[in-house]
């Protein structure tokens, strides 16, 4: 029990050590003093000389002043490197990701689907002669495609070209646009979408 008691203590202080550097770390980014971060979040200098140093362990609320005066998110204050993965991983199973789904179309977004973006990735797959047809996007919007598998058609107002496996193209979404499956198997697309505000 004493041994446990001791590895949680370690456990403890290397968090608050790895929360002190995350501090001076980000008051030297910004070229601040200690008196201007504790002029920043209402934490007295002294106070925050210790949390640097490692000799304080602060309660949550000073903790929240801290992130607020710098402008980030509470998590990213106190993540402990090594603990979370940089790492996001979309399962090929992942049902979430799943855009659209029926007998002659599928699409599976390849984008984390909590990010603010202005690119979309997406994996297609078209049965033979299906095809994905698009109104206009936000002006200044291209698509970005390759095929991984069949022979498709890109329209993309008025211009059309045919693309075979390993062929890519880019093209204005901004207007009328599809992708058409013009093999006699199954197709599969890589398409990235950039919106861009023109």
């Amino acid at each position: 029990m004493a041994g446990r008691s001791k590895a949680a203590r370690q456990a403890a202080e290397a968090e608050a050590g790895e929360f002190g550097k995350r501090v001076k770390q980000l008051r030297a980014e910004r070229g601040w003093s200690l008196q201007d971060l504790a002029n920043a979040c209402g934490v007295s200098r002294s106070m925050l000389s210790q949390i640097e140093r490692n000799e304080a362990n602060p309660t949550l609320a000073v903790t929240l002043k801290i992130a607020r005066a710098f402008g980030v998110p509470l998590a990213d204050l106190v993540a402990t490197p090594g603990v979370t993965s940089s790492v996001e991983v979309i399962r090929a199973d992942d049902r979430a990701y799943h855009y659209r789904s029926d007998t002659h179309c599928q699409i599976r977004t390849l984008s984390p689907l909590h990010l603010e973006k202005d690119v979309e990735f997406y994996e297609v797959r078209l049965q033979p002669g299906a095809s994905l047809r698009s109104s206009a996007h936000y002006k200044g919007t291209r698509e970005f495609l390759t095929v991984q598998k069949g022979r498709i058609r890109v329209e993309s107002g008025g211009d059309t070209e045919e693309l075979g496996l390993g062929d890519s193209a880019s093209y204005r979404a901004d207007v009328a646009h599809a992708i058409t499956n013009v093999g006699t198997g199954d197709a599969v697309v890589f398409l990235v979408d950039i919106y861009r505000q023109a």
